[in-house]
């Protein structure tokens, strides 16, 4: 059998599906030089795309927030994953599009003059923890010295890639012997992580902070799942008290789904070990993954499939 190019990824650049490893983007391009763009990521997960649906509905809002327009409709945005996936025959797949501003024309600086581009591929799906991790836990570090950028300069719930205050929090997480940051805002309330939700079970209550963060789909779905499990949930701000007295805390994030954490700043949550409420999100999460009210079939062609 003909050796796929795509297996290791594919690309949809101007038009045209490339292996990842051609793909390229002008260098003008506003979305590299000035981070002016949206994006979004939506899993496959045993060739099926998980609330795909809900990923394009927030695409399309977010761009449109962004005053961004392309001529692809949502339907042909869509067929276009669809066959990123389909040509790369990924069956576990980390599936991202991203709208930019555009390569700006000659001279022009005047953002209301740019063509919008619009950009997509599937890759190998990733993790944000590995699964030898999850059965015992990471180590979040809460950052002293890095806030999270204000609602006023950039709006969290338009998914974006000003990372430069997410980062810093990296850095000190690692230099503090942690494996993942979670900021807080000016005023000391918990906000996010680079690329996850928080969640904190405290007092029976399933919490995650209100404002300031992305309005991530797997968090919605977290909530959702938990409604219907009778679990207690609430949309609100906290700060570090309630973390520091949190039965539970975890993660939630298209790269990894429910992500336990066992330690904070250095010292264990409760026994140091996945909580109970945690583990049971998990599981059903995953189940919900081949579940047709939550996932849609990839039709791959009849090629062999990768993994």
């Amino acid at each position: 059998m003909t050796e796929n190019p795509f297996e290791d990824g594919c690309a949809w650049i101007d038009g045209g599906y490339v292996p990842m490893a051609e793909a390229r983007i002008p260098i003008l391009d506003s979305g590299f030089t000035r981070s002016d763009l949206t994006h979004d990521v939506v899993s496959v997960w045993n060739g099926r795309f998980f609330r795909l649906e809900a990923h394009l509905d927030r695409f399309e809002k977010n761009f449109n927030r962004l005053r961004m327009t392309h001529r692809l409709s949502q339907q042909e945005r869509r067929e276009v994953l669809f066959e990123c996936v389909r040509r790369s025959g990924i069956k576990n797949a980390y599936v991202q599009m991203i709208m930019t501003r555009g390569v700006p024309p000659k001279g022009v600086r005047d953002p209301r003059q740019f063509e919008n581009r619009f950009y997509a591929f599937a890759i190998p799906y990733v993790w944000i923890l590995n699964m030898e991790d999850q059965k015992i836990g990471t180590h979040i570090v809460i950052c002293r010295d890095t806030v999270r950028i204000p609602t006023q300069a950039v709006d969290p719930t338009v998914k974006n890639f000003h990372w430069g205050d997410l980062v810093r929090g990296m850095f000190e997480a690692y230099d503090r012997g942690g494996a993942l940051a979670v900021l807080t805002d000016s005023d000391g309330n918990i906000t996010e992580g680079p690329g996850f939700n928080l969640f904190a079970y405290h007092k029976g209550v399933l919490r995650t902070p209100a404002a300031g963060v992305l309005e991530g789909i797997t968090r919605m779905t977290v909530l959702e799942l938990a409604e219907e499990m009778k679990i207690p949930t609430s949309c609100e701000m906290f700060g570090m008290d309630v973390l520091n007295e949190a039965d539970e805390i975890f993660l939630s994030s298209t790269a990894g789904g429910v992500l336990p954490v066992t330690t904070k700043d250095g010292s264990p949550v409760k026994e140091g070990k996945p909580g109970k409420v945690t583990m049971q999100l998990r599981k059903r999460y995953w189940e919900a993954h081949d579940e047709d009210r939550w996932s849609t079939p990839v039709d791959y062609p009849g090629r062999e499939q990768g993994a």
